[in-house]
């Protein structure tokens, strides 16, 4: 941990995915998620995974026909995996970088186990970020753990009255609650969030 940054920098990350410690990985695009973007008809919009991992959900994206998808992830070994990945993918563009220092502007911020990696403290700082992100009445849609855990993180927990302080300020909260077709490990332990920028 960087002092300076106050949250886990690119070397702690990066060697998680050189030593294959990717335990959030899950396989394939969260239910939730996926079932959400096949009810949204414009496909030209731009859309933001950070802390994407092996980006399961831009897969999914893709097969649904959206051809505007940034990956953010500050691991080089995780983007060098992706590059590869979708290296025939015009659709996809892959960045390696601090999400902290991206810029960028989107109407979608995908939300999968990328918030709980952060320390408390620095949640308010993603949720400012994201707003600066995001077109006006633009989303954060996905997924943020609805429990506590025994271990010391990451990933770090929380509960939506934690949440709901954090996000007030920048958004709307539009859905908070919790997800219905959470994988099976996840199952109640997970709330659906859709937050619209204000």
């Amino acid at each position: 941990m960087q002092e300076n940054l106050n949250y886990l920098d690119k070397t702690f990350w990066n060697n998680r995915w050189l030593n294959n410690q990717t335990g959030w990985d899950i396989g394939y695009a969260a239910p939730a998620i996926s079932n959400y973007f096949s009810q949204v008809d414009n496909k030209n919009a731009a859309i933001l995974i950070p802390g994407c991992g092996n980006a399961y959900e831009a897969e999914d994206l893709v097969k649904k026909g959206f051809n505007n998808i940034t990956l953010v992830d500050i691991a080089p070994k995780a983007v060098e995996i992706l590059q590869q990945k979708f290296i025939n993918t015009p659709q996809v563009k892959v960045i390696c970088t601090d999400f902290f220092e991206h810029d960028g502007r989107y109407d979608y911020i995908v939300e999968q186990t990328f918030f709980c990696t952060f320390y408390p403290e620095v949640r308010k700082k993603y949720a400012a970020k994201a707003a600066s992100l995001l077109n006006k009445n633009s989303k954060i849609i996905g997924l943020l753990f609805n429990k506590e855990f025994e271990n010391n993180g990451p990933p770090f927990g929380g509960s939506e009255l934690e949440y709901k302080k954090i996000f007030e300020t920048e958004f709307i909260l539009k859905t908070m609650s919790i997800c219905t077709n959470s994988i099976s490990p996840r199952h109640g332990s997970e709330l659906f969030i859709t937050l619209i920028k204000k």
